[in-house]
């Protein structure tokens, strides 16, 4: 199974169009060990030829034209891709604003949750992806769905959603229920389990993420990879950055570092590769040279960045 990450940052890239925070401001300038990032998403393939695109982030064109495997070849007809599949891991717009650039009438299969899925339906934007070209398939909870595309043919990809602690989209919040959540329900946020039909390894991938409790850490003992929610190293990094006003828990993303957070709460679990992804634009991690990115990389785990691939 080949796994390729086409965006490794959180919403608004890195660095975002409108931040001055210096680690955004060293990445415009090109300094050495600070490079660009795209917006949250991950391509996968059993057999090299067909991909699924886990989210469709707002710079999928861009990270498209940086893929050659996700490129029309030369002999294909003249309308053609080889995505054939893209599933949705919740609802926030730096997963699914790119389905909008998707909308050239072309034949693929969309998966996500009933709860994301409804949220696609009741926004009529997304009717521009043409319902008699892209199939709308639900992807239930905890049971194992292969990937089919609209031929209905088998990718050799196989996923299984599950619940995480997580939070609704940000645009869907319903101040009323902030202390239930904001109105998050089961389905906003789910985790994947990835495997591939030739009897690959499994991976999952995790972009969002709030709390990491005993149910994921059993689901992910044994794991060959995984990707996980690397929005922030502390959770009150934005308030002491000076541009936000919100925590990583706020934002429904769990911190990396501290006894509470994700490093030291997978530490006691067998997992064979450890890489973060969805990394906010005040994530010190950011800086390659960075004490941050040592103590990550001195924990077992890796920084992921755009283009980076892991093969199972």
């Amino acid at each position: 199974m080949h796994l390729k990450i086409l965006g490794s940052a959180a919403g608004g890239g890195f660095p975002q169009w409108n931040c001055n925070f210096h680690l955004s401001r060293r990445a415009r300038n090109g300094v050495a060990g600070v490079r660009p990032r795209t917006q949250s998403s991950l391509a996968a393939s059993a057999d090299g030829t067909g991909w699924i695109l886990f989210n469709a982030s707002p710079d999928i064109r861009e990270q498209i034209a940086a893929s050659k495997c996700l490129q029309p070849s030369e002999t294909d007809p003249l309308r053609s891709t080889p995505i054939r599949a893209v599933v949705l891991t919740n609802a926030d717009v730096d997963h699914i604003a790119g389905l909008l650039s998707l909308r050239e009438r072309q034949r693929f299969t969309l998966y996500a949750t009933r709860r994301v899925l409804s949220v696609l339906e009741e926004n009529s934007i997304f009717n521009v992806l043409d319902r008699g070209l892209v199939d709308r398939r639900e992807l239930r909870l905890d049971i194992p769905t292969p990937i089919l595309d609209w031929q209905q043919q088998p990718t050799g990809i196989t996923v299984e959603a599950f619940g995480v602690p997580g939070k609704i989209a940000l645009f869907l919040e319903d101040e009323a229920k902030a202390a239930d959540g904001f109105g998050t329900q089961e389905g906003d946020t789910v985790g994947l389990r990835i495997t591939s039909d030739a009897g690959a390894p499994n991976a999952f991938y995790i972009p969002g993420c709030a709390r990491i409790d005993a149910d994921l850490k059993s689901r992910l003992d044994g794991a060959a990879c995984l990707m996980f929610d690397g929005t922030v190293f502390t959770d009150d990094e934005m308030l002491t950055a000076g541009v936000g006003s919100k925590t990583g828990q706020r934002m429904g993303h769990l911190h990396m570092s501290g006894p509470d957070g994700s490093i030291a709460s997978l530490s006691d679990i067998a997992i064979g590769r450890r890489i973060y992804v969805h990394i906010n634009n005040t994530n010190p991690v950011l800086d390659e040279r960075s004490p941050e990115t040592a103590l990550v990389r001195d924990s077992g785990w890796d920084v992921g960045f755009d283009g980076m691939e892991v093969r199972l």
